[in-house]
């Protein structure tokens, strides 16, 4: 779909679309509403600012955990520095995603793309020790790259 296409859709069909970017109902109405924009860029800046802590459970609710290996679509995609990961990084991933899931009470959210397995691991044991405000906001800063690249991917432009 090319940007000038989803400017002319009906609210609806583009909220639908920035949907596939990221789940939370709220922010893709606002990002829907704030249209047109003239250009990619435009429309990423608007998408981080419009992204609040309000929206952050929902949009966790919807992302696989890392190293997930059902995970389909965008996430597979994002996440392939772990499709071939030994057994032993993908099980310290498994109990990573246990005992953060434990401790924040929410799936670990980070923008995986382009990042191996054992990057991803580092990430996840550094970021236990956060305490729960700041991990919340890393998750925030975390969900709006991840937007960021799907929103690029959505319109085929600069797409990692």
């Amino acid at each position: 779909m090319r940007l000038d296409e989803w400017n002319a859709l009906d609210p609806a069909a583009a909220e639908r679309e920035l949907r596939q970017v990221c789940v939370a109902p709220r922010w893709a109405q606002e990002v829907a509403a704030s249209r047109p924009h003239p250009d990619l860029a435009s429309l990423q800046a608007t998408a981080e600012v419009a992204l609040t802590d309000a929206d952050l459970d929902e949009a966790m609710a919807g992302h696989p955990r890392i190293g997930d290996r059902t995970a389909g679509g965008a996430s597979r995609r994002e996440q392939s520095g772990v499709a071939g990961a030994d057994a032993e990084v993908l099980d310290a991933l498994a109990e990573g995603n246990r005992a953060y899931e434990e401790r924040f009470g929410h799936v670990y959210l980070v923008c995986a793309t382009g990042r191996s397995a054992q990057e991803l691991l580092d990430v996840l044991r550094a970021r236990l020790g956060n305490d729960a405000a700041t991990e919340r906001a890393v998750a925030l800063a975390e969900l709006a790259a991840i937007n960021r690249l799907r929103i690029a991917r959505l319109f085929d432009e600069g797409a990692a």
